[in-house]
């Protein structure tokens, strides 16, 4: 006997997991950013660019391995103060806020999980994620340049 009750609870599941396994599976645009040290000196890091909201929330969410040189971009669209934070993400992070100019204006390190919001001290239109202590071992700090794509 057919059970239409069972059937749309089993299409409404399905439904549901492919609308995650979508949303996990998909990739966004990369582009090589680049940094430039006070020094002269040219750092670049492969960068998925997050512009849109859905994009931007989720993140690196459910990452565990974020490889060294890579990250990612969160684009917005007016300068304004920023906030992150660390909930579902279990990789360690490090944050740049990087303002409309393309100056670093704040670096902060960022733990795995953690709700703790991460704002920047200034107005900021972007924000650039890589592994945690990238910035630290490549020597770049606060009032280096991003050249922005």
């Amino acid at each position: 006997m057919f059970n239409s009750k069972k059937s749309l609870i089993l299409i409404a599941l399905l439904f549901a997991y492919i609308s995650l396994a979508s949303c996990k599976s998909k990739k966004l645009p990369v582009k090589d950013i680049k940094i430039v040290r006070q020094d002269g000196t040219e750092f670049t890091v492969k960068a998925e660019i997050a512009e849109k909201p859905e994009d931007r929330n989720h993140g690196f969410m459910g990452r565990k391995t974020i490889p060294d040189g890579t990250g990612m971009l969160f684009v917005f669209e007016k300068d304004q103060i920023l906030s992150f934070w660390m909930k579902n993400t279990p990789h360690p992070l490090s944050i740049a806020y990087i303002d409309s100019k393309g100056k670093i204006r704040n670096i902060f390190d960022m733990t795995p999980y953690s709700t703790a919001s991460i704002v920047s001290t200034v107005s900021v239109r972007y924000a650039l994620e890589v592994p945690q202590g990238w910035y630290k071992k490549n020597g770049i700090t606060e009032g280096d340049t991003v050249i922005l794509p």
